[in-house]
């Protein structure tokens, strides 16, 4: 959601390409698109990933209604280890300097998760965070033990 850093937009764009996952893109960006970090973090696979920018999160919101939503955030109760993955589902992580905004964190509780950190930081690199994440889904996915 709102992402602010264009090297971080640009990995998260090469684990996409990668893992054959979309990138949903929520506007306002903290960068153009046409950024030169953008494009060298995602080095040449920018082509191999299908991106959608979405207005703002209330058209994000409505563009995947009715689909599964996760949401990461490291305000969130329970690790990532026991969200549902399924597959289609949408994961949801915040804007790097604030994380989720705290509406849409109370409006979804059941689907937030954190991941765990034990030491003195405030937050983990986004493309990282994601990266955890996705190959947590896609693991949990292909041995057939996505749904808890």
């Amino acid at each position: 959601m709102e992402p602010e850093i264009p090297p971080n937009t640009g990995n998260v764009a090469r684990l996409c390409a990668a893992t054959r996952s979309r990138l949903h893109l929520v506007h306002p960006l903290g960068f153009k698109t046409d950024d030169r970090h953008l494009k060298r973090a995602g080095l040449d696979y920018w082509d191999k990933v299908e991106v959608v920018h979405h207005e703002d999160i209330h058209a994000f919101l409505d563009y995947s209604s009715g689909r599964p939503l996760l949401l990461f955030s490291k305000r969130a109760p329970r690790p990532y280890t026991k969200a549902p993955y399924d597959p289609g589902a949408f994961l949801l992580f915040g804007k790097e300097t604030q994380g989720l905004p705290q509406w849409l964190i109370k409006r979804h509780e059941k689907s937030c998760f954190s991941i765990p950190m034990w030491g003195e930081v405030r937050s983990l690199n986004l493309s990282t965070a994601v990266g955890i994440v996705v190959y947590e889904g896609y693991r949990r996915i292909m041995t057939g033990t996505g749904l808890f």
